[in-house]
């Protein structure tokens, strides 16, 4: 596996994006335990990208202008229900109780997540076009060594994503004891969504 692939992937992972950005917010309103949650549930959302490149289909997507453009603002309209129930106290910074809550709780995150990053065409065109870089010609081992350096990405994304979420949850207790804080936050998030819908709208096929 070659170190440009390793740093690349490094730096595509830590750059600030939706899921990432989910992922620190559920640390902070739900704590440590939930915020793994929400990192699976993103890396569980490349899944259908890597799938899709893979067997070729994201070139359907990169070609079809209006498959695109369907998708993209299925994703945009989805960050913005995100940022619209941030602001009304109940959604990604709904201060909740980390012991409380179960397997609906952890439930309603993983879907949450995997739904962030499936609704996000870049995520299909980039693998489209950033894997087959690193995969030899050999059609014998093309699909053998996709899977492998998918699978290495998406467990760079899950430990990526964790230490997130474990830092998030470490300031939990400093920023949810002070309202005029935590209404900060909130509203910095709903707009960190908006910001990110408005870039994904702007996106080209």
């Amino acid at each position: 596996m070659s170190i440009q692939f390793l740093i690349t992937s490094f730096v595509i992972v830590v750059s600030p994006g939706t899921g990432a950005l989910y992922t620190i917010a559920t640390g902070l309103s739900r704590g440590f335990r939930q915020s793994v949650v929400a990192a699976l549930g993103c890396t569980l959302g490349i899944v259908p990208h890597l799938a899709a490149a893979i067997a070729g289909l994201a070139a359907i997507l990169h070609t079809s202008a209006v498959v695109f453009q369907t998708f993209k603002y299925a994703g945009v309209a989805y960050l913005l229900y995100m940022a619209w129930n941030t602001l009304r106290e109940r959604g990604t910074l709904k201060v909740e109780d980390p012991h409380e809550g179960g397997s609906t709780s952890a439930a309603r995150i993983t879907g949450t997540a995997v739904l962030i990053n499936v609704l996000n065409p870049k995520l299909s065109i980039f693998f489209l076009a950033f894997l087959p870089q690193f995969v030899p010609a050999d059609s014998k081992t093309s699909v053998p060594r996709m899977l492998e350096l998918s699978a290495v990405f998406m467990a760079m994304t899950f430990v990526v994503f964790v230490v997130y979420g474990a830092f998030a949850a470490a300031v939990r207790d400093h920023v949810i004891s002070r309202p005029k804080v935590l209404a900060w936050m909130r509203r910095t998030f709903a707009a960190a969504f908006v910001g990110l819908g408005a870039q994904l709208a702007l996106t080209r096929n």
